[in-house]
């Protein structure tokens, strides 16, 4: 499989409700984690499976915070979108609050990329299968 990049892009004709959304671009599905500070400790969940050419509204409401962060994986498990922040994951479905000591805590530990929404209230990411 091709390496994945990313880009983000403010959509003016969002509709309502859909205020954070991961669009896959590829011809793969892929598996997303999402990673936000809510009431100031770092939460992660997941599992959104984002068909080829498919997108899906992972955060619902506005956005608050400037920063989301994402992971992703192949149907197999293999990290797509790699990032530099370390949080939890699980295997199955999860809402995992704190991104410390992920192993000890019996989670996997994942390194998550850090997506920049310039303060903006609606946002969408495009996973390409293009790109370092």
């Amino acid at each position: 499989m091709a390496a994945f990049a990313f880009c983000a892009l403010l959509l003016a004709a969002t509709p309502a409700r859909a205020e954070f959304t991961v669009c896959n671009q590829t011809l793969d599905v892929v598996n997303v984690a999402l990673g936000e500070e809510i009431d100031g400790l770092f939460q992660t969940d997941g599992w959104w499976t984002v068909g080829a050419n498919r997108c899906v509204n992972v955060i619902r409401d506005e956005l608050t915070d400037r920063y989301v962060y994402i992971y992703a994986t192949d149907v197999f498990g293999n990290a797509i979108l790699k990032g530099e922040t370390e949080m939890c994951i699980d295997r199955r479905r999860f809402t995992i609050r704190g991104i410390k000591d992920c192993w000890q805590r019996g989670h996997i530990a994942a390194r998550f990329r850090e997506v920049d929404t310039l303060q903006q209230a609606r946002w969408t990411m495009f996973l390409t299968g293009s790109g370092p």
